[in-house]
């Protein structure tokens, strides 16, 4: 649970760091990059409205045209640019490439013809922004080099991205350092909680062993009588509900204590369930079978028979009354899947989730009187987690409770 909680607590601690680091380096790259447009989009804008080339300085803009910038002198001497004109059938009437170095006539009537056939009137070509207007009967095309802007974005951006991994990397380490030491108290505290059980739980036994024995003296001496018996009866159920909860603690304490060996499951399940035949049928209830033969798994032989007397016992007590109770035991890829079914009130969501919980009962009228204490299924998750398997509960159709188990087959 410890080890547990202490994952959860760095996973948590990262995933938000990730998502934080996240949106704040693409809000920068993307304003950036939106920048790096709006920049281009308004030297287009100028040289569209001087036919694709720029204005002498003599000749400044009049102010308030939308997609004008202040007109810097040396603009013109750092921008790289070409145009074409093309005829309203998309032939070439005009290529301009005096401004660029990289681009040949060709390449650029290549150009022309990809935006024309797109349809676009403003996009991105590779590292070129180009913006399409028309003049009379003719369509011009005008490209600029963003190249040396775009390359200065991505090495911004692959900068960003890893100063980020360097700094999730150290952020990790440091949690992991001291995500032991942040748990350290619950940690303790839940230490405690196991001792105390265990210590109390050995406690307990002297005396509810002492009323039993002297009990059964007075029984002798004065023969059977109700209030003996009820004493009987309650130190009974006293000391099954500390076995159980010191058997709790200690699977959760150490499950290194496990007896694992390779044993054939299908044959403990079958043995174990022919003893609950007998108690379904005096009930009025139906316990069928579905066991698929020769299944093996390693594990640990009491705990498992445990884990299905559990499960079957559960069933038997809880089920509706001439209800039909199902197990199956089948093998399910690499794991084993062993299930049981029986008709059940309260299906409810909220009641499903806490069913594994110590000391919950759903019906605590009726459990009470089939003597449940709510720590059944909670021995029984504690046995398939430590043998690193899974457990749940779900609602089936036509209100059958489904408690199903998967175990490794390797154990």
């Amino acid at each position: 649970m410890i080890k547990g909680l202490r994952i959860k607590l760095v996973a948590a601690s990262m995933i938000s760091l990730t998502l934080v680091l996240a949106v704040i380096m693409g809000t920068v790259n993307l304003l950036n990059y939106r920048e790096i447009l709006d920049q281009a989009d308004a030297t287009l804008a100028i040289l569209q409205e001087n036919n694709g080339t720029f204005p002498k300085r003599e000749e400044p803009h009049e102010p308030g045209k939308p997609g004008q910038m202040p007109l810097s002198p040396e603009l013109p001497y750092e921008s790289r640019y070409f145009s074409v004109v093309l005829s309203s059938d998309g032939a070439i009437v005009s290529v301009d490439t005096g401004k660029i170095a990289a681009v040949d006539t060709e390449t650029a009537a290549q150009f022309a013809q990809t935006v024309y056939q797109s349809g676009r009137t403003q996009g991105m070509l590779g590292d070129y922004r180009y913006v399409r207007h028309t003049q009379g009967e003719e369509i011009q095309v005008i490209f600029l080099d963003c190249g040396r802007s775009l390359a200065t974005f991505r090495t911004f951006l692959l900068a960003s991205c890893g100063i980020s991994l360097l700094g999730l990397l150290a952020v990790f380490g440091l949690i992991l350092l001291l995500s032991k030491r942040i748990i350290r108290p619950v940690s303790e505290s839940y230490e405690k909680q196991k001792r105390f059980i265990t210590d109390a739980g050995h406690e307990i036994k002297t005396p509810v062993t002492i009323i039993d024995a002297d009990a059964a003296v007075l029984e002798m001496d004065l023969g059977e009588n109700e209030w003996l018996r009820d004493i009987q009866q309650q130190t009974k159920r006293l000391a099954t509900l500390t076995n159980d909860l010191i058997l709790l603690s200690r699977m959760q304490e150490d499950r290194s204590q496990l007896a694992m060996i390779q044993l054939p499951f299908s044959d403990l399940v079958q043995e174990t369930a022919q003893g609950f035949q007998t108690l379904a049928k005096t009930q009025g209830k139906t316990l069928v079978l579905q066991i698929q033969p020769m299944l093996s798994l390693c594990g640990d032989e009491k705990m498992l028979r445990q884990l299905v007397s559990i499960l079957l016992d559960n069933a038997v007590k809880y089920a509706l009354p001439q209800g039909d109770i199902t197990l199956t035991l089948q093998k399910q890829a690499r794991t084993i899947c062993l299930a049981v079914e029986n008709p059940a009130e309260n299906l409810s969501p909220e009641h499903l989730q806490r069913l594994f919980d110590r000391f919950y009962r759903g019906d605590p009228s009726r459990s009470s009187q089939t003597g449940g204490y709510g720590l059944g299924l909670s021995i029984a998750q504690a046995i398939v987690q430590a043998h690193r398997g899974k457990i749940s509960a779900a609602a089936q159709s036509e209100g059958m409770l489904r408690i199903q188990v998967q175990l490794p087959i390797g154990g």
